[in-house]
């Protein structure tokens, strides 16, 4: 092995150990500032004022789910609040059930728009058409627990420039090695990462199946890009050039369903990817301006991850092609099986999935029958994020600006 591949393959290794130990630092460090004493997540602490709460909910072919949803949504333990469902061109019942909710509870609204033009569309016409200034944004599969609110309005009503707050989804579709692999991803990886981003100041984005806005902040934005694949990755992004703060809320819970088969898996992660492609070009020009500097931590996060997956998957390629043909020595990569470096990996692994197991403890109970399973995160995801990013970029580049719809997506075997 050449010295130029050896870099490389060096890189490939150490890259993910560095990431794992900066969140782990991070996340401990926001859970010992933060919220080592927080209340129960089922107590939380009495707000000052309870400002009214706009609920929007955009939807696309949600029969199966929506009633469930809605359920949730009315048991939400807050004074005030309105639901505007948005039914952004079904083709299924949902328009049918949405319109009997609705004469059901005075608090519900409907939104018929004639034709899907997707989520950002949808949002924004339920933004144009809201009592209230802060908006509730959740997934129309999604059951949030009945405390969420008042969490994450203790943000709102204590600081005027916070201009978003993200929630903590939880899994519950649990049935296949994708499901239980997905409990602990969405602890050990996202939760962590949120907690470490906002311990170094900025967060690469909110979680899109529940997150509540401040209408000023939106407003300053310039509301959700229609052009944007994912909208929550845009628009925490414009929100924080802007100035707007975002926050990390992990008391407040919401329930989701993810894919439990590959190809509903591939779908998701390949449009989360080409999001954040988005944001990796389209945000470029934040470097002319000072002011923005907060901005380059989780940039170079995501960039590096990028990087990280191009020189993974020439690795890959190399080794594959020294199989049929001799290359040259310093092209030559011997082997992909992981030596003493694949039980560091390993090792890391399992103790960042225990570091976030032991913050979400107190959210969550039983995760840690779903231990075991983790020790099959770094060989089927971090090749679907090699996969994916290769993808990826090459579709964003020649994409250009189209409108972005949506289509149901694979919501995995419900328990």
């Amino acid at each position: 092995m050449g010295p130029v591949i050896r870099m490389v393959f060096d890189f490939t290794f150490y890259y993910p150990l560095f990431m794992s130990y900066l969140w782990m630092c991070g996340g401990l460090y926001y859970y010992f500032h933060y919220e080592r004493r927080d209340p129960p997540y089922d107590q939380p602490p009495p707000l000052a004022e309870y400002p009214p709460v706009s609920i929007l909910v955009p939807c696309h072919n949600e029969a199966d789910c929506i009633q469930d949803t809605v359920a949730a949504l009315l048991a939400i333990d807050y004074p005030e609040f309105e639901i505007l469902l948005i039914d952004d061109g079904s083709t299924d019942l949902s328009p049918q059930i949405m319109d009997q909710l609705a004469r059901q509870d005075a608090r519900i609204r409907v939104i018929h728009l004639a034709s899907n033009q997707g989520k950002a569309v949808g949002l924004n016409t339920a933004a144009m058409m809201a009592r209230y200034d802060f908006f509730l944004c959740v997934d129309g599969d999604s059951i949030v627990d009945p405390h969420c609110l008042r969490w994450m309005m203790r943000h709102h009503t204590a600081g005027p420039r916070v201009g978003a707050v993200t929630g903590n989804p939880r899994i519950r579709t649990r049935s296949t090695l994708l499901g239980r692999i997905q409990v602990g991803e969405f602890s050990s990886i996202i939760g962590l990462i949120k907690r470490a981003q906002r311990t170094y100041g900025k967060v690469f984005t909110v979680s899109g199946v529940m997150v509540c806005f401040r209408r000023a902040a939106l407003h300053s934005a310039g509301y959700w890009n229609p052009h944007a694949l994912t909208e929550d990755i845009d628009i925490s992004w414009r929100l924080q050039m802007q100035h707007w703060d975002v926050r990390f809320e992990p008391a407040a819970l919401c329930w989701i369903l993810m894919p439990e088969t590959l190809r509903g898996l591939w779908r998701q992660r390949l449009r989360w990817s080409m999001g954040g492609s988005q944001v990796l070009f389209g945000q470029l020009g934040f470097f002319r301006k000072w002011q923005h500097r907060r901005m380059l931590p989780v940039y170079i996060e995501y960039f590096t991850s990028v990087i990280w997956a191009y020189t993974m998957a020439a690795m890959i390629l190399l080794w594959v092609a020294g199989q049929f043909i001799t290359l040259p020595p310093a092209l030559t990569v011997n082997s992909l099986l992981p030596g003493w470096n694949g039980l560091v990996i390993g090792t890391t692994c399992l103790l960042q999935f225990a570091v976030s197991m032991f913050l979400d403890r107190k959210y969550e109970k039983g995760l840690g029958r779903y231990y075991y399973w983790m020790i099959w995160y770094p060989l089927a995801y971090w090749m679907l994020n090699v996969a994916t990013t290769l993808v990826a970029i090459p579709r964003v580049i020649l994409r250009g600006r189209r409108r972005a719809t949506w289509k149901s997506p694979d919501r995995g075997l419900q328990p």
